[in-house]
This record gives structure tokens, sequence and C-alpha cells, in this order.
């Protein structure tokens, strides 16, 4: 064999062998590459298939999410209707021209970090460094980072419930155990069950304000939750707040920064997509100590590389938008929320807890229909709604409405929900 032959198929071996490293931390590989002269088409068929496998076999998520059958109302998908406001748009379009379009740091643009440290010390009221913060490739990428970072194969992740279908599949991608905990049926969390399972669990992931109830987690609630974790130091919470900003009046959202005597434990996540109508921008962020950030900006920057550059021009003028519109952004959902509310209160056969905070209602309806056939009709019946059990065990017999949307799409849709729902319920006893 020749020295140019041999050096390829070293060259083949350690590229092989550095991906086994890479899916053997995932659990996803369990025969090691053989050699240059070995076989490799084996270990190659195991590595693609067990991380998907996995995902697959876990995954609440629809194969059709995202998709709006012709003249359907779209009371689905968790998307501002507003669009992106014009300044930002602007921003973006001015760093382009300024030729901001190379690389930049890969732990995000320090001008936008800085810019998030400014405006989370304020919010959190206590000091936040920008070595505290990863910006993201949206908050997904960020949630999933930050699993792969701190969760090894086996842990296991607590996942109170119902709640946003993406946890699990992170946990799946990892090969950690998901352990799902029901909330309490005020929407509050199970603290006692929480507590039976943080001895033997590595993660808490909790969404505040929820997706899909719209609840927003008492202080009370969170004083308790710290307390499980200043017993179990080696627990981490994850808190998801994508919706932080949008909480209705007369309801007090407390973020996770302030968790001042667990900081150490505690994972921030969050995105402009929700604030500032820019889901498509994908951009978001971390905030943890300097030390799991380093770790999850390790991971993320690994799969994602650096965040577009103009992208980060663009969130920063963002970050400018004053809390004074962000409230008047999120009274606008509140009135769409009330138009929910007034729409199916009374009606037999519907119940759900008001929405605190987000843009979503979680209605339990009473039908003998599961809550995939339940999505199924009310699809037929031309609007497009979620399906409650996508969300946890426990949003089985529930259906999701996204009032994310203008007021007259919105009653029309309700028509149209409520029509169907008159067909599906159990007629009044």
């Amino acid at each position: 064999m020749s020295a140019l032959m041999n050096m390829r198929l070293q060259l083949k071996y350690d590229y092989q062998l550095v991906i086994y490293s890479c899916f053997a931390r995932l659990g996803s590989a369990t025969t090691p590459p053989s050699g240059p002269t070995g076989e490799i088409m084996q270990l190659t068929e195991t590595i693609e298939s067990n991380a998907a496998r996995r995902i697959t076999q876990a995954s609440r998520r629809p194969a059709t999410l995202g998709s709006t059958p012709a003249d359907a109302v779209a009371l689905s998908m968790g998307e501002p209707d507003s669009g992106t406001p014009r300044v930002v748009v602007d921003a973006a379009v001015a760093a382009l021209h300024a030729g901001r379009t190379r690389y930049t740091n890969l732990t995000g643009d320090p001008s936008l970090r800085d810019a998030l440290a400014e405006k989370l010390t304020s919010s959190a009221g206590r000091p936040i460094s920008s070595e505290q913060i990863v910006v993201t490739h949206g908050g997904s990428a960020g949630l999933a980072a930050t699993m792969l970072a701190l969760v090894d194969p086996g842990e296991n992740v607590l996942i109170p419930e119902p709640t946003y279908s993406l946890y699990a599949d992170h946990a799946a991608m990892v090969g950690a155990n998901t352990i799902w905990v029901p909330n309490r049926a005020d929407g509050g969390l199970d603290l006692e069950a929480l507590e039976e399972q943080a001895a033997t669990a590595r993660m808490i992931v909790l969404c505040n304000p929820g997706n899909p109830t719209g609840r927003v987690y008492s202080t009370a609630d969170l004083d308790q939750l710290t307390r499980i974790l200043r017993h179990h130091p080696e627990l981490v919470l994850l808190a998801d707040e994508a919706y932080g900003d949008i909480v209705f009046e007369g309801t007090q959202f407390r973020s996770a920064l302030s968790f001042v005597d667990v900081a150490d434990q505690v994972v921030v996540c969050s995105t402009f997509s929700k604030s500032y109508a820019m889901t498509g921008w994908r951009v978001g962020y971390v905030v943890a100590t300097p030390d799991i950030a380093s770790r999850v900006n390790l991971l993320h920057r690994t799969v994602n590389g650096s965040i577009n550059t103009f992208v980060q021009d663009a969130a920063a003028v963002a970050l400018a938008i004053t809390d004074t519109d962000l409230r008047e952004t999120a009274r606008s959902y509140q009135l769409r929320r009330d138009l929910v509310v007034a729409a199916l209160d009374g009606v037999a056969g519907l119940s759900m807890l008001p929405p605190q905070g987000a843009f979503y209602a979680f209605v339990a309806i009473d039908s003998d229909l599961t809550s995939d056939e339940m999505t199924a009709r009310f699809a037929d019946g031309g609007v497009v709604v979620r399906s409650g059990s996508e969300f946890g065990p426990s949003g089985e017999g529930y259906v999701r409405l996204s009032f994310a949307t203008d007021p007259d799409t919105l009653r029309e849709g309700l028509r149209r929900f409520l029509v169907v729902a008159g067909q599906i319920t159990h007629p009044r006893r």
C-alpha cells in the first residue's frame, strides 16, 4: 500500500475517531473505529441513527408544525403578528451597507453583550457582567447548548408540565432521562414532587411565563424552588424566560436572575423573538455564572459558530426600545387575551385557567376524543390549534390557542373554534 494511501486512510480514521468521541458522550456510539484498514461503514450507520432515533421516540412535536391548510385560520403558532419594529429593520439594513457581514466574536458581539449586561443589571437588581452572557442562535440553540454543556447521558431532567415541547427533545438528544412533573390544578408547581425527585436529578427546566398555559409562577412557588436548589447544590435550574416581557396587569413576574443566593445554580435563557417580534432573526442569549457561560459558549460555538453580525447590530437597537413600548405591546396581547376569555367563558364542556402572560390559552375540552383527534377536527372546521398532548402527559384533553394574531382574525378563529367545540363536547348534563 502506498504512503499516500496510508495517509488518506489514517486521516479518515482520525476523523471517524473524533466523530465517535463526540457521539460517545451523547450515548450514540457503541463501537469505536476499527483502525485505518478496518471497516468503517457500520460505525457510520450507527452514528447516523441513534441520536435521531432518541429524539424521534421522545418527541411530542407534530410533523406538520408550521403548516396551515388553505382558508383555515391559524391560532397555532407562537409568533407575534406585528412584524419587527421598523427601527430594528433599518438598523440591520444600515449594518449591511456598512459592511457588517464578517465573522464576529464567537460568544457574541461585545457591544451587544455589553448592552444586554446593562439592561439585565437594571431589571435583575444585581450586577450582570458581559462575561455571564452568551449570544445564541435563537433561544432554542441556547437551551440546547446549555443542556449539552451541563447534563450527561443517563442523568435525570425534571420538567414541570404542561410546558414547551422542545425541552424533552433536547434531553433526548443528550441521552438524558426526562422526568415529567405535572403542575397542580391551579397551574402552580408541585413542589413536593420536585423535592422528591431532586436528589436524583441534574436539572430542572422551567418555562416562565408558561407556554402553553400563559400562567406565571407565583413568588411563593419560586421561593420554595430556590429552597430546593439550596438543599441540592448539584441541581441546576434552566429557566426559559422567552415571554418575560409579556405579562398582564395584576400579575407579578419574577425572573430567575433574582435568585441571588443560588445564582451559581441558575441559567436563564431568553430570546428577542417574542418581545421584539424577531422570530425569524434567530438571536437569543444565555445568562449564567462566568464558568457555566464559558461551557455553554463552547458547546454553542462548536455547533453554530458565530451569530450573524448585522443581526446582532439590529438586536442591540431593539434593546433600546423603551419599557413603556414593551408594556404597550403586552397590553395589546392582554386585550386579545380578554377576547378569548370572553368568548369561552361559560361555554359548556370548555374550561381554562386565565392566561397571565405570553399569548396562549390552554383549553380543557370535555370530549371522548383525544387531543390529537380534537386538533384534527378543529382543522377540518377551519381553525388550526395545537394538541395539548404535545406539551406533556397532563396536556391530554387540552388544546392550545395562540392569540398572537390581529383581533378580527382572532374573532373569526374563535367563532370556528366554538362551532367545532359544540360538535365534539359532551352535551350539558
